[in-house]
Parts: structure tokens; sequence; C-alpha cells
């Protein structure tokens, strides 16, 4: 194994660990709020903590879940690193979040960890990521719907301006779409919570 397969592969692991880090969990203990994943909808993230928690605390948590996806391609920009490289990092953290080893492989969406890692991956592609999810959320006024939404659009903006990081993030939206398979349920019958 060459040196450059090593430090792809250490990179990946690394960024699965980053990604693995239970962001909600942690804020919700240092502001005495009930442990996410046994309250309200059960997912350890930033709407979940919002309604269970306080503004400030989804705050803390959507900075931290999207700082550690970014954090985890950081090392392939400090290093200069292609496609592939930073491809992976993304990959990795994302599903370090979704399936996270210590906590049962049972973690949250990946929204807020997919727009992080995006910003190291390709930056406009995370503009695009905030503005859709803006805008759907602003009008349908459902968090997953703007989530949902904004997976499908990025691969085609992504085909429009990027296309060597297409394959990516239609890994990233079958991820992102698998982690809301119970809220399409819940939109498909009407019964998703609004924000």
């Amino acid at each position: 194994m060459n040196d450059s397969v090593t430090l792809t592969i250490g990179l990946a692991l690394l960024a699965y660990l980053w990604g693995s880090i239970p962001t909600a969990v942690l804020v919700c203990h240092a502001f005495d709020i009930p442990d996410p994943r046994k309250q309200g909808s059960g997912n350890p993230g930033t709407t979940n903590v919002l309604r269970i928690g306080t503004r400030k605390a989804a705050a803390y948590t959507l900075l931290g879940d999207a700082g550690k996806g970014f954090l985890a391609v950081l090392p392939c920009l400090l290093l200069e690193l292609g496609e592939l490289e930073k491809s992976l990092c993304c990959l990795a953290a994302i599903s370090g979040h979704l399936f996270p080893a210590l906590s049962s492989f049972k973690g949250g969406k990946g929204v807020a960890t997919t727009f992080g890692a995006c910003i190291g991956l390709f930056w406009p592609l995370a503009i695009v990521q905030l503005l859709c999810w803006g805008l759907i959320a602003a009008i349908g006024r459902i968090s997953s719907l703007a989530s949902i939404g904004t997976a499908l659009i990025a691969p085609i903006f992504i085909w429009l301006t990027a296309p060597e990081y297409l394959f990516t993030l239609w890994l990233i939206a079958a991820l992102l779409l698998f982690s809301h398979r119970s809220n399409i349920q819940n939109l498909l019958h009407g019964q998703e919570p609004r924000l």
C-alpha cells in the first residue's frame, strides 16, 4: 500500500470520526436539555433540539454539525488534494453523522453536516443548498421538505457547474433520502410537523 492510499484511508477514517461526534447530545447536555434521542422526534439534530430546547441550543447544534462536516474535508484543502479525496472525506463525514459507530449506528438526518462538508467540497454548492433550503422552508414551513428538496436539487446544480462531483452528490442525495424515509412517509400522509 503506497503512501497516497494510506493517507486517503486515514483522512476518510478521520472524517468519519469527525462526523460521528454527537453534537446535539453534547449541546443538550451542556444546556441541561433532555437527550434529543429520547425526546421529541428522537432525532439528534437541529430541528429536534429547537423543539425540545431553545433557539440558542439549536443554533449551537447547527454550527457544530456544519462545522464538523467542514473540518472533515479541511485536511484535503490544506494538503491540496484532489476531487477523489475530498469526495471520500465528504461522504465519510456524512456517513459518520448518519451511522455513528459509538451510538449503535443511529445518528441524525445529516443535513447540516452535508452543508458543512459541501463548503469544503465545492463552496458554490453550499450557497445554493442554503438558498434552496431557506426558500423551500419559507414556502412550505416544513423542515424535512426543505431538506429533501435541497438534496434533489443539489445534483442538478453540480451537473451544470462541477460534473466531476456528480456521482458524489447522487450518493449524498441517496443517503439523505434514506435518512428522511420516515419523513417522506409522513409527508405523503400529511402528518409531517411544521416549523
